[in-house]
């Protein structure tokens, strides 16, 4: 991250640009930082300009307590100022559904692409998952457990006991340990972890919800539902693609939404 431009509320934000061609934004989700995206930018920098940041909390970025999902928004939109004025947005996962919140609130953003936006609402007893979710990590960042909040993380995403405690050994554990207080602001991304309906019927833009094909149904469900519930959705589904989708096959299909 070798740019730096500040949010309303005074906070660093550190990002990068690659490329040329339509400016794109590349959103990341929970435990992520801009780099994490980085390969993504490189597959589409021949065709779009890709800028990748830290979110609050990560990274290089600042940040600015108390957080609110609202402050996420004006993030991006002290982003799209850095780089033009106009962007597109593209967000994976909790990241997309702050992409998809910015596009509502009114951003200067030409079109909005998200991949597998996590809506519980198609899992069965997904409603009851979020809930407990939300009760248990606000109580291990209470107590300063921010082991405890990455075990819960990756419980959810549906890793087994035993790689979760692998984890715990590998020198990348201490790295998830310093951004586990940014699970607090994905999850409140994430609102109650169901499709926001009434505000997905908001956004004003043409909508790309991109799902993977060896992904649990319930993804594709849920992406399909963004796509039907905006005015402007459509879906795509990536065969062989997982929740971890591979930068070499959604570049091309973002890039050419980008550029459409």
């Amino acid at each position: 991250m070798d740019k730096k431009t500040t949010s309303r509320d005074g906070t660093a934000l550190a990002y990068q640009v690659t490329g040329q061609g339509p400016t794109v934004i590349l959103v990341s989700g929970a435990m992520s930082t801009g780099g994490t995206l980085a390969p993504l930018a490189q597959r589409i920098a021949d065709r779009c300009t890709a800028v990748v940041h830290d979110r609050r909390g990560r990274g290089r970025s600042e940040d600015t307590p108390p957080y609110e999902v609202a402050r996420e928004v004006e993030d991006l939109a002290a982003l799209i100022d850095a780089v033009g004025g106009e962007a597109a947005l593209f967000g994976v996962s909790s990241g997309g559904a702050l992409v998809l919140e910015a596009a509502a609130s009114g951003l200067p953003v030409r079109r909005v692409a998200v991949y597998e936006v996590p809506y519980a609402d198609f899992l069965q007893g997904g409603a009851e998952r979020e809930a407990a979710y939300k009760e248990a990590l606000t109580e291990a960042l209470a107590d300063g457990r921010r082991g405890d909040a990455v075990e819960l993380f990756l419980r959810l995403t549906g890793l087994g006991e035993e790689m979760i405690q692998g984890a715990r050994q590998s020198p990348m554990w201490a790295g998830m340990e310093a951004v586990a207080p940014s699970l607090a602001y994905d999850d409140a991304v994430m609102g109650d972890g169901l499709l926001p309906r009434e505000r997905l019927a908001a956004i004003s833009v043409p909508v790309l919800s991109v799902a993977g094909g060896a992904s649990p149904e319930w993804m594709r469900e849920a992406s399909r539902a963004v796509a039907e519930t905006v005015p402007q959705g459509a879906c795509r589904v990536l065969a062989g693609q997982t929740h971890m989708v591979e930068p070499e096959v959604l570049g091309p299909v973002l890039a050419e939404f980008v550029a459409g």
